[in-house]
């Protein structure tokens, strides 16, 4: 099994990205014992701890930020709730919650091995053809929650076309109006219903809504069960906390307050 490589994410991170320049700047003319040797050295930080190949399905742990083929790390959790590289507590009860596709880690992989891509490709066709059953893809839309171990919406995702921010996960929103009797406010959303990235946060989706309302950031807030939710919350946070195993959209309230206050 291989040794896990030395130093910290963000070491290794700046390690690997200045291995790679230095192979992109080389002539392979007049280079091509050099690029060998420059990618042997790039084969610690895109092999799989665990099952010592190329990273399929690359999936990192969001509490040490080690990586790990999807198929790998989930098997070893079953058994286990620390990292197998840093022994790190990834969580208490659930620790699938903590993984995160790596899309950018798997993009450079298939970048940098000729043919893995192709080959993994044509692995999982003849798999399904083997078993006579249709390959079914990740759905994608408002009307779908689950499959993902944490309860959230799927997106699908294209390595070969896809764009890193664009093709993140989603969550399902809608949004009503908190009214009260003292409410004399006519300022109402034409269209209550959001899809966000789950990176977004709630002082994001305050920031739409004044947009939206033509008010300024003070006079609007954000509620869940009339409880203000805190701007640095994610969506992610926000479903995991409030909204797991419930179907989509999530429901949150906005209020306007009195400009005059």
């Amino acid at each position: 099994m291989a040794s896990p490589p030395q130093g910290g994410p963000m070491a290794i991170a700046m390690r690997l990205r200045n291995q790679l320049q230095a192979v992109y700047k080389m002539d392979p003319l007049r280079n091509e014992e050099e690029v060998k040797v420059k990618m042997k050295e790039l084969n610690e930080h895109i092999v799989c701890f665990l099952c010592a190949g190329y990273f399929i399905d690359a999936t990192t742990i969001t509490e040490c930020l080690h990586t790990f083929c999807k198929s790998c790390i989930v098997k070893y959790l079953q058994t286990s709730k620390y990292c197998p590289m840093c022994n790190t507590k990834i969580h208490e009860t659930q620790p699938l919650l903590n993984l995160k596709l790596d899309r950018v880690m798997q993009d450079i992989v298939y970048k940098l091995v000729p043919g893995l891509q192709h080959s993994e490709e044509k692995r999982i066709r003849e798999f399904y053809q083997s078993r006579g059953l249709d390959r079914v893809t990740q759905p994608s839309g408002d009307d779908t929650v689950g499959g993902d171990p944490m309860g959230l919406p799927y997106s699908t995702f294209d390595h070969s076309r896809a764009h890193y921010f664009r093709y993140d996960e989603h969550v399902s929103l809608c949004l009503e109006k908190l009214s009260s009797s003292k409410d004399k406010s006519k300022a109402m959303l034409q269209q209550k219903y959001v899809r966000c990235s789950v990176r977004a946060q709630i002082r994001h989706l305050r920031r739409v809504l004044c947009h939206r309302l033509g008010l300024s950031l003070q006079h609007v807030q954000i509620l869940f069960d009339n409880e203000p939710l805190p701007d640095h919350m994610t969506m992610k946070q926000l479903w995991l906390s409030r909204w797991f195993g419930k179907p989509a959209p999530l429901l949150l309230h906005y209020s306007i307050k009195d400009k005059r206050r």
